[in-house]
């Protein structure tokens, strides 16, 4: 076994986060004809699962840097695996099907959380060149893409094909994804997590100007993916009135192929490619994407705002990733934990948002009832209103991560001269040296950004 086989496992458990993160969400119509859900209750199902997540991050960012990789990683895909079979039996067999779904979320949100928390870091230490880590994460991410499409692009097919009285067979057939991963994290080889005298600490990372900003950027990077990606579905069948199967494909599925291809593009040329300027430029065309959803009245031309939006926001998460840890080469498993703790928590609010606001549109009255009846009509869904309301997600992406570009270039280089490998202490001795803040000085290395 190599790092090789190690690399491929995490872009496996990738697409086990792909998986428990977009199945639920093409079900949406199955659980509102059989169960006669409301859009509020099944956006709470998302709020739900990231919500999950975001507590299991704040938890792992405690232990992960103690306790090594191998034993969360394997028990992430139990817990992945055991949520999607109970996705299938809980709801039978529960008090309420509402409540099976919710158990069987929470459940495989644990193993999603931890996956989150886990994959990047381990991919993050793997020996590379440091200039090529933002392209090898993005290529990392890349993976999340493809899983996403093979569960929309599998799941609706097969989902016509057996027809939706049998949708319990769709999550024990993807639970054997993280079953056979799990076989491969028991074996491969992994990296040994940053020395507790050696990493900087939370307090010192939130003590950094530089820190804020990413976390605040990772909260809106996860509102704008996820708030697309999962109501891009049910919007296509009762707001557009597109068939299931061709909604899906030319929504969710599609918005995952472009933000897959847009992250293997970064990822194999993004050596070439200035970070900070593409992600502002990504988080300008996910607004103009958002627009177009809302505003047009053509159902082609809104599906293909949804799909070119996976483009727009393909860099938008792993890029926040790169931009922090080449800020904080030091920071761990427990900063990439903090990043996951925001982009989840964006990832939970987003969509619960939309839905509350799609709602609450279809009320009698109200400024968002008079902005809905403003838009093209969506089957009185509400949903372009929800979205329209989202659109201030992308648009802060362009502010925040401008404004990031700005700290960066007026900052002193200190760690251009120095090892990535060096303590802690040694980064806050020439974080103090060049003046720089007291997180700085901590145990931020300041090192060109967009390159």
């Amino acid at each position: 076994m190599t790092y090789d086989h190690t690399r491929r496992a995490c872009y496996t458990g990738y697409v086990t986060q792909a998986i428990v993160n977009n199945l639920a969400p093409l079900l949406f119509i199955v659980f509102q004809t059989r169960y006669q859900l409301p859009l509020e209750m099944l956006g709470r199902l998302v709020l739900l699962n990231f919500a999950t997540q975001l507590v299991t991050d704040i938890v792992a960012v405690k232990f992960v840097d103690r306790t090594g990789y191998r034993v969360p990683l394997v028990l992430a895909h139990v817990l992945s695996a055991l949520g999607l079979v109970l996705l299938a039996v809980a709801p039978a067999v529960s008090p309420s099907p509402y409540l099976g779904l919710c158990v069987a979320i929470v459940v495989y949100a644990i193993g999603g959380g931890l996956l989150e928390v886990l994959v990047s870091p381990v991919v993050d230490a793997l020996p590379s060149p440091q200039e090529g880590k933002a392209a090898a994460m993005s290529l990392l991410h890349s993976f999340y893409c493809w899983g996403q499409v093979a569960v929309v692009a599998g799941s609706t097919l097969l989902l016509a094909w057996i027809g939706q009285d049998a949708w319990q067979v769709l999550p024990v057939a993807w639970a054997l994804v993280p079953l056979v991963n799990m076989v491969a994290f028991l074996r491969v080889p992994l990296p040994p997590t940053v020395p507790d005298e050696h990493r900087t600490s939370l307090r010192a990372l939130f003590g950094a100007p530089a820190f804020a900003a990413a976390v605040v950027l990772m909260l809106c990077a996860g509102a704008a993916e996820l708030t697309m990606s999962q109501w891009s579905s049910l919007f296509a069948e009762d707001g557009l009135g597109v068939s299931k199967v061709w909604g899906d494909l030319a929504g969710p599925c599609l918005f995952a192929v472009l933000m897959g291809i847009g992250r293997i593009v970064y990822g194999l040329w993004g050596e070439r490619i200035p970070l900070v300027p593409a992600m502002a430029a990504c988080g300008a065309l996910a607004t103009v994407c958002y627009l177009v959803v809302c505003l047009s009245s053509n159902p082609v031309v809104s599906l293909v705002g949804c799909a070119v939006c996976g483009l727009a926001v393909s860099l938008l998460w792993p890029g926040t990733f790169s931009l922090a840890a080449a800020r904080f080469p030091l920071g761990g498993a427990a900063m990439f934990g903090v990043l996951a703790v925001f982009g989840d928590a964006g990832g939970a609010a987003g969509p619960w948002i939309a839905g509350a606001a799609a709602d609450a549109s279809s009320a009698a009255g109200g400024f968002l009832t008079t902005l809905s009846d403003a838009l093209p009509g969506d089957g009185g869904s509400g949903l372009r209103a929800g979205l329209l309301v989202a659109t201030a997600f992308p648009l802060a992406v362009v502010a925040l991560t401008f404004a990031y570009g700005v700290r960066g270039r007026g900052s002193v280089s200190t760690g251009s001269t120095g090892s990535t490998g060096s303590t802690a202490g040694t980064a806050g001795t020439a974080g103090t040296a060049a003046g720089g803040t007291p997180g700085e000085a901590a145990g931020e290395v300041e090192r060109p950004i967009g390159g």
